[in-house]
């Protein structure tokens, strides 16, 4: 009898407590997301992959305009929460590339999606970007050895104390004109990130200034000089100069599309940065955090509002897409298989 109880019980368990459960798992996830899932399983089998990630529509379009990326034939992509995956191969190395989206949140969202999903080996990341370094010119292409998040502020009155984490500070008032007296605007104060990582001590950040390119993927970079870039957007319009490749710089990462002569001269001056782009550290803190090899590339399409007139990034911005991508197929190209792995 009591075993025909104990029976029963687990019956009455299943009936009220599983089943039920297994009916909300069931409705929690659409359908379409577990058959892209069941889709990246299948991809996996063929991994490892490099991960590529850029930002919007000109880029993604200059990438493609090349003709390297050959789809895979029986999973050419798959797609998930609102953004393709497109699986193949660049110059016979398997990748998988995405389009993140403008900004921080959509980079280290689909970074670490990217992450987490499929059998990644390394990102590459690349994209535009505006330019700070008086000793660059519009259409070269810099892979910065540092990253800084510059946009993470304190923004306080103008009177009051930094705050211990901040490492620089922008003063409104400098800014007067005439020049003297307060500005109700105050100043603001450059705070580091909160930075978690598997390399660390467990749900203790770290608060690092600069987030460091992988070493040995800038060394392999920094043979790629010899690549020649494209000095002319159309045939009436060219560059006065032949662009370049320049690695090891710096770069500078905010939310902000920075158009403004005295904010990119301080920006300079205070951090030492060439490339201004709204999405870079993300991407790289994201790896680094994961502990994945990262780098980023990034093509000079305007001088960050320190231009005569208008901002040039809709007359050379596809030309610096374009030279962007070129150095991204002859890094993938002279990537050896030995680097493409785990710190």
């Amino acid at each position: 009898m009591a075993a025909k109880q104990v029976v029963l019980l687990f019956s009455l368990i299943l009936a009220l407590g599983f089943i039920p459960l297994l009916v909300f798992s069931a409705q929690a996830i659409p359908f379409e997301r577990l058959e892209s899932l069941r889709v990246v399983k299948k991809v996996n089998k063929n991994g490892p992959f490099l991960g590529l990630i850029t930002v919007y529509a000109p880029e993604e379009e200059a990438f493609f305009k090349t003709g390297v990326f050959r789809p895979d034939p029986r999973h050419p992509f798959v797609d998930l929460s609102g953004r393709r995956f497109r699986i193949g191969k660049v110059e016979g190395k398997k990748v998988i590339y995405v389009k993140c989206g403008v900004g921080l949140v959509n980079a280290a969202a689909a970074t670490q999606q990217m992450l987490d999903l499929f059998d990644i080996k390394g990102i590459i990341h690349f994209g535009i970007s505006g330019n700070a370094n008086s000793s660059m010119q519009i259409g070269d292409v810099t892979i910065p050895g540092q990253l800084a998040q510059t946009g993470l502020w304190d923004w306080l009155k103008p009177n009051a104390t930094m705050e211990p984490n901040d490492f620089a500070q922008f003063d409104f008032k400098s800014y007067n004109d005439p020049k003297g007296g307060e500005n109700q605007l105050g100043k603001v104060g450059y705070s580091t990130e909160q930075f978690y990582s598997a390399a660390g001590e467990v749900n203790v950040p770290q608060r690092p200034v600069w987030f460091n390119i992988t070493n040995n993927w800038l060394h392999v970079a920094s043979h790629l000089q010899g690549i020649k870039l494209d000095q002319c957007a159309n045939s009436t319009l060219c560059l006065p100069e032949k662009p370049k490749l320049v690695v090891g710089l710096k770069g500078a990462t905010s939310n902000f599309f920075i158009d403004n002569a005295a904010y990119t001269q301080f920006l300079f001056k205070t951090f030492g940065v060439t490339s201004l782009d709204m999405e870079s550290s993300a991407v790289v803190m994201t790896c680094l955090s994961n502990g994945y090899p990262v780098i980023a590339i990034r093509g000079l399409s305007d001088l960050a509002g320190t231009q005569k007139g208008d901002n040039t990034i809709r007359l050379f911005g596809s030309l610096a897409a374009l030279n962007t991508a070129k150095i991204v197929i002859g890094f993938v190209k002279s990537l050896p298989i030995s680097h493409v792995s785990r710190f």
